[in-house]
């Protein structure tokens, strides 16, 4: 498979960048960067980064998905597996994609269609040696950073590292699987480290017991009515930190 990786030392937003330059890229391609300066989140959250301290990296999917919708929960595995290679550590999911390690956000992920409606853009956020100071001042209580946890991080050569194998492996020879047959093929391993299982959630519009996630990457929430399927919006688990 063709892939391309880009560094650049500073950059307003890697998945902004991503598709204002969609030419530079091949089948399957990455641009990243250790100093964003107009990063954004799920629903338009905008945050402040660390520069030098977190990877923010944006691949581009210009090959045809199964199940396009449900990339941000295999992007999750993805993220999650490139950590444990990485530094042994293992993630949970709350669903449908923030990485948690030892109940914080460590890695937030959003996906978006490039401006030829066809191809994705997949930005992930890894949190590696960021300071608590960081996230006091940015009033961000429920997030924290591998460093924070205890994580052995070297800022120097790590984003690289994660940039490559995420490129060659989570997003190259893993997906193959997941690109063919859609949310099917992980959905096992998914469910095995999504935090939200077994629960009490509370999602837009209603309250339950979250029971599993289907076929379509769907949180089934169980409540007095029967099964209900989220799959947008925000859900917060009881015992784990809020929404996010």
């Amino acid at each position: 498979m063709n892939h391309t990786l880009i560094y650049l030392p500073e950059v307003g937003s890697t998945n902004a960048w991503a598709k204002e330059n969609l030419a530079r890229f091949a089948d399957v391609g990455a641009v990243y960067s250790t100093h964003q300066t107009a990063g954004r989140g799920r629903l338009g959250r905008t945050w402040t980064d660390a520069p030098g301290q977190g990877l923010y990296y944006s691949v581009v999917l210009k090959t045809p998905l199964a199940q396009p919708g449900t990339l941000p929960l295999y992007a999750s595995l993805a993220a999650a597996s490139a950590l444990k290679q990485r530094y042994n550590v293992d993630c949970q999911i709350k669903w449908p994609n923030d990485l948690l390690l030892n109940g914080k956000k460590i890695v937030g992920i959003l996906c978006e269609i490039a401006p030829d409606g066809h191809s994705i853009v997949c930005g992930i956020g890894f949190n590696l040696a960021q300071p608590q100071s960081y996230f006091t001042a940015q009033n961000l209580p429920h997030g924290t950073s591998l460093t924070l946890q205890g994580v052995a991080v070297d800022p120097d050569n790590d984003p690289a590292w994660l940039a490559a194998y995420l490129t060659e492996v989570g997003f190259g020879t893993a997906m193959a699987d997941y690109a063919a047959h859609g949310f099917t093929a992980c959905r096992d391993a998914y469910k095995a480290v999504c935090v939200n299982l077994q629960r009490a959630v509370t999602y837009d519009g209603g309250q339950g017991i979250a029971r599993d996630v289907d076929e379509d990457g769907r949180l089934v929430v169980h409540d007095d009515t029967g099964d209900v399927r989220v799959f947008t919006g925000e859900v917060s688990v009881r015992g784990i930190y809020g929404k996010v």
